[in-house]
């Protein structure tokens, strides 16, 4: 009986196969577009989209179209390959406006971009196309039922963005360690991130590094410019206590906060 189960098993298979194939060097559009739809129900996207691929120039203006081009982006998608779905995704919201699949192809479109976003440390130009396209998304379908998931996708863009900047800006405060002449650039960096990401979950941690970098500047610095540096570098202090008295960071930043009253006291003496 096993025996027997396993036979049939491997003659549907190879049945399959062979109907495929026998599709694929057909010229009869109409057997594609049957056999592709039947795979694309059952998963096999991979097959559909080879169909397809074959008569979309064929069922151009015809009625069919919407839906053949509908299953062939979305077959894209789900094989991973977004850059092509993102793009057929965008031609079927341009061909068919009134579709009552646009929304749905119009947040797919977005979303391939967001999958095509790589890891922080890499360049981001698709991460800001991807939060240019959800936000378009979301600006043409403000009640969309897709809403709560598009915003938890800028949400991680976002804050893709938002730990590049940061390490970048870190970056520089590592590197002034061994040329001081860098804090000056470290300090800006740290600046601008705070001013572009105020809401930061990274606010904390920049916020000590401006310090940091502030201090080391100011105690390396000439006498000439020693007292300026160090009263700015006293702000960036006051301001890391009053937002975070209770930081983990807090020890650490309260003795450069003696180093610097030390320094500027023995200065004003010599004044």
């Amino acid at each position: 009986m096993k025996n027997l189960i396993y036979i049939l098993l491997i003659a549907v298979v190879f049945s399959s196969c062979s109907e495929f194939q026998k599709a694929l060097k057909s010229e009869d559009t109409a057997t594609k577009f049957k056999l592709g739809t039947e795979l694309y129900e059952q998963g096999k996207y991979s097959k559909a989209h080879r169909l397809f691929a074959q008569i979309v120039p064929n069922y151009a203006g015809k009625p069919q179209a919407e839906k053949l081009m509908f299953m062939y982006a979305n077959s894209s998608y789900m094989m991973k390959d977004y850059y092509i779905s993102g793009h057929q995704f965008e031609r079927f919201e341009n061909r068919y406006s009134k579709s009552e699949k646009v929304e749905e192809a119009s947040f797919l479109s977005a979303k391939s971009y967001y999958h095509l976003s790589p890891v922080y440390s890499k360049e981001q130009q698709e991460t800001k196309e991807a939060l240019e396209k959800l936000q378009l998304f979301i600006n043409k379908y403000p009640d969309s039922k897709l809403l709560p998931e598009a915003n938890k996708l800028i949400k991680e863009l976002d804050y893709k963005l938002e730990k590049k900047a940061f390490e970048i800006a870190k970056q520089y405060n590592k590197i002034a360690y061994f040329e001081s002449s860098d804090y000056e650039a470290a300090i800006k960096a740290f600046d601008n991130f705070l001013a572009d990401y105020p809401g930061t979950s990274f606010r904390e941690q920049a916020m000590f590094y401006r310090l940091d970098s502030a201090y080391r500047l100011g105690i390396n610095s000439i006498e000439s410019k020693k007292q300026k540096r160090l009263d700015i570098a006293l702000g960036y202090f006051n301001a890391f206590k009053r937002y975070y008295g209770e930081s983990e960071l807090i020890e650490d930043a309260e003795k450069m906060n003696q180093d610097m009253l030390s320094a500027l006291e023995k200065y004003n003496t010599k004044s």
